[in-house]
């Protein structure tokens, strides 16, 4: 075997291994371990605390929290507040610290209320205006759903797009992965997922945290809207761009969330 080949082979042990660590832990405990990790090389391109805050239930963030403490003797929202600045601090903090309501019970008249509310915003560029956030960070998923749905109509433009103003804006793309991790995570991870496999060079890290953590929630879903959008089964593509160990583990994890 090669120098390169030996060399390959160690880093698929080694991410095989990262595999079996995830998968193992209590689900709050490997958000917790994700979301420190990610604290510790903060970017603002990153959107690990982002998927935490917005895919999970308020329930499961809030065991998320309790788990970050018992850890590591400090809060999660302490060490956000320590990591990270500006607008980026301004959204993360009130979206790890929500507990949402998970009812299904809407309000219209907030709505389109709401709605008007966040267009202005948007229009006027306040992008980190207090309710834009407010509005965010607060109002349950189903809320935000028929906001989402009757600025749609009303409008003439999906949110997102309309966030879309600055594709360069490292905060815009922020809220529009929010948005969507709250709205419709499955495209959310879809997308993840794609760009992990679909780049020069497999983005390993971002492939593993999303096998591990959405196996057992919703990864039959995420194949259904992968092979939707690819046209090309996702366990195929996990074929075609691991090896070993690493990818048997992966391969184990899609079919345990599809089965």
């Amino acid at each position: 075997m090669t120098w390169s080949g030996k060399v390959r082979c160690l880093i698929f042990i080694f991410l095989a291994q990262r595999v079996v660590f995830l998968w193992t832990l209590d689900p709050a405990e490997r958000d917790a371990i994700l979301a420190c990790e990610t604290l510790k090389k903060w970017n603002t391109s990153n959107r690990i605390l982002i998927e935490i805050a917005c895919a999970r239930s308020s329930h499961e963030l809030f065991l998320v929290r309790q788990a970050y403490h018992a850890r590591y003797k400090k809060s999660l929202e302490e060490d956000v507040a320590a990591h990270v600045t500006g607008n980026f601090r301004k959204l993360l903090l009130p979206l790890i610290t929500s507990y949402r309501y998970e009812g299904a019970e809407v309000n219209m008249t907030l709505a389109k209320a709401e709605a008007k509310t966040l267009h202005e915003k948007i229009e006027g560029k306040t992008h980190n205006h207090e309710e834009l956030i407010r509005i965010l960070t607060t109002r349950s998923k189903a809320q935000l759903n028929a906001t989402f749905n009757h600025y749609n109509s009303e409008f003439g433009t999906p949110i997102n797009k309309d966030l879309k103003s600055d594709p360069k804006d490292d905060y815009l793309s922020a809220l529009r992965a929010a948005i969507k991790c709250m709205t419709c995570p499955e495209k959310y991870f879809e997308k993840v997922l794609r760009l992990s496999i679909n780049k020069l060079g497999t983005d390993e890290e971002a492939l593993t945290r999303v096998v591990t953590t959405r196996a057992a929630v919703d990864m039959k879903l995420i194949m259904e809207e992968y092979y939707r959008r690819n046209s090309f089964p996702l366990d195929q593509a996990i074929i075609g761009d691991t090896s070993g160990d690493y990818k048997e583990f992966l391969l184990a994890l899609v079919g345990h969330g599809s089965s």
